[in-house]
């Protein structure tokens, strides 16, 4: 039986796109599959399927990923848009989307990946009774507003949590480790505006 990342339309081009360019970046890095392990804490056999495109990893995988390799979690989603644009347009369906096949939580890049640019518009839609699981810390000075637009969502870190309510907006430094839980029955949907420091753009 295949499993559920392998059958879903599109999964396999989005996998495969993500892992050639973990593989580009680690290659450029002069990495190799060892030592980009040691680094990010994954193991060589899933990173070794990543690159090859037959796994997909979650977002807590993905982010280790790119915090090893020194690059934005957006960035090996998807590819940067021309510096000379002084406007970039992302229509709804140039979205670069990443699913987490053990939860079901996707996460749109709304924003353009831009070189120099270290703000990003996120949107997450976050299942019923579901979590993230617990992100990478992003690098020291890292920032995030989150607008609640569906539902109750839960910011979470080792010592506190701050319950969202639709229309709530919530700012806090985001360089720990933290969290997004949906405790409800229904969907979950929320806005992120993250801003990081212009040498750390790793978010």
């Amino acid at each position: 039986m295949s499993s559920p990342e392998r059958s879903r339309p599109g999964a396999r081009d989005a996998a495969g796109a993500f892992g050639d360019r973990v593989r580009t970046v680690r290659e450029r890095a002069g990495l190799t599959l060892e030592q980009l392990s040691g680094l990010s804490g994954v193991s060589r056999a899933m990173l070794s399927k990543i690159e090859r495109g037959e796994k997909s990893p979650t977002i807590g995988v993905a982010k280790q990923v790119a915090h090893a390799l020194g690059v934005s979690f957006s960035s090996l989603v998807g590819e940067e848009s021309p510096a000379r644009r002084a406007f970039a347009l992302v229509t709804k369906d140039q979205r670069q989307v990443f699913r987490d096949p053990e939860t079901g939580f996707e996460r749109h890049l709304l924003s353009p990946i831009m070189p120099g640019v270290t703000v990003e518009v996120v949107l997450h839609h976050l299942p019923a009774n579901s979590s993230t699981g617990r992100l990478p810390s992003p690098p020291p000075g890292t920032v995030k507003h989150i607008v609640a637009a569906r539902g109750q969502v839960v910011v979470a870190t080792a010592d506190r949590e701050t319950v969202l309510q639709e229309g709530d907006c919530l700012y806090f430094e985001a360089d720990i480790e933290h969290w997004f839980e949906n405790r409800a029955s229904g969907p979950a949907e929320y806005y992120l505006v993250i801003s990081a420091p212009p040498a750390n753009r790793r978010s």
